[in-house]
């Protein structure tokens, strides 16, 4: 008779040894209190309901851990209760992963997990705001500072990056097509274009300051320039990619070379489109926050994480990085998404979607 084998077995007998340990630590200490020993106790009960795959104990597993994770956190921290826990954590997460469910539950549980250790990590071994403030310290500061940071994230997403995104797409795009259709240029404006990549930053920006002044304008210059290249290049290959055969196939239709070009070449160059639009959407957010250093007016991202730093406001550091990755998280995704409408065809999106 065969049986189903328990994930994270492993990790099951570790946690249920280090509760054992705990609980005996915690009976040997006369400081402990008796919530410290209930809540181990809740753990170790957390461990054995882990031990059965049946939806009733797996639903009370995950009502324990839950219950065990709050209380755990108002605490005084205990090593070994922490890492009961942590192997506890790990075991749900694998098991969430082999179930049926979408993969950003599994992701958000994982983060939350991290959110949780670093809270009590950061406050357990008292870890000063200067060096790494806790998750609740920049949520505060977050919530605070929410017209401040929204005033900042239009300056620098919605100027700087939107605007220098589409130009600097838009011409590596246009350019590629003029190289594609003007052979001439590949010898002439094919080298001349390559050293847009290897022009460094950080001397850029003061330039572009001194041209365009210290608002959005400069940062938006800085931001062509930087993505300008990838997009060129991206699209040139993808120029090449049609195979030989179709375009023998429109040579035998007699198509002209711009309708060799709209039906044929470009439809087959836009998955390398679209892979450097995706680069450059982190590309130029990164580059605009940068670019803020060397000269900006009084908001931006990159501006408020350089006066805050000086500052030593830690938390509000912290908060500007968390509303700049949420950014760039969502114009990537947005993209990711327009990605798979356009390029539905593709042999790479359509394995991705079957394997689902």
């Amino acid at each position: 008779m065969n049986s189903k084998a328990i994930p994270g077995t492993l990790l099951l007998v570790a946690a249920f040894v280090l509760a054992v340990l705990s609980l005996v630590q915690l009976s040997l200490t006369p400081e402990a209190s008796s919530a410290q020993n209930a809540c181990t106790l809740l753990l170790l009960l957390s461990t054995l309901l882990a031990c059965s795959t049946s939806r009733l104990r797996t639903s009370l597993f995950a009502a324990c851990l839950a219950v065990s994770a709050l209380w755990l956190i108002l605490l005084p921290y205990h090593a070994l209760s922490a890492s009961v826990l942590a192997l506890l954590a790990m075991v749900s997460v694998q098991r969430l992963a082999q179930a049926t469910v979408p993969a950003g539950a599994v992701a958000g549980l994982l983060g939350l997990w991290l959110l949780w250790f670093w809270q009590i990590l950061v406050t357990g071994y008292g870890v000063p705001q200067v060096i790494l403030p806790a998750p609740l310290d920049i949520l505060t500061a977050l919530v605070d500072s929410v017209s401040l940071l929204a005033g900042d994230l239009v300056q620098t997403v919605l100027k700087s990056v939107l605007v220098g995104y589409l130009l600097g797409c838009g011409l590596g795009v246009g350019v590629a097509l003029l190289i594609d259709r003007l052979p001439f240029l590949q010898r002439g404006l094919l080298p001349v274009a390559s050293l847009t990549s290897t022009v460094p930053l950080v001397g850029v920006a003061p330039i572009a300051v001194m041209w365009f002044g210290f608002d959005w304008p400069s940062k938006a210059a800085v931001v062509i320039l930087v993505t300008f290249f990838p997009a060129l290049v991206s699209t040139l290959a993808g120029l090449k990619a049609s195979g030989k055969l179709e375009q023998e196939l429109m040579y035998c239709y007699a198509a002209t070379p711009r309708q060799n070009l709209l039906m044929l070449r470009l439809p087959s160059a836009m998955p390398f489109i679209f892979s450097a639009l995706k680069v450059n959407a982190t590309l130029a957010l990164i580059t605009a926050i940068v670019a803020e250093y060397f000269g900006s007016p009084t908001a931006g991202l990159g501006f408020r994480i350089s006066t805050e730093s000086a500052r030593m406001h830690m938390p509000v550091v912290w908060s500007a990085i968390v509303v700049s990755s949420l950014a760039g998280s969502l114009i990537y995704a947005l993209l990711v998404r327009l990605d798979r409408r356009v390029n539905f065809w593709h042999p790479s999106l359509r394995g991705a979607d079957a394997s689902k």
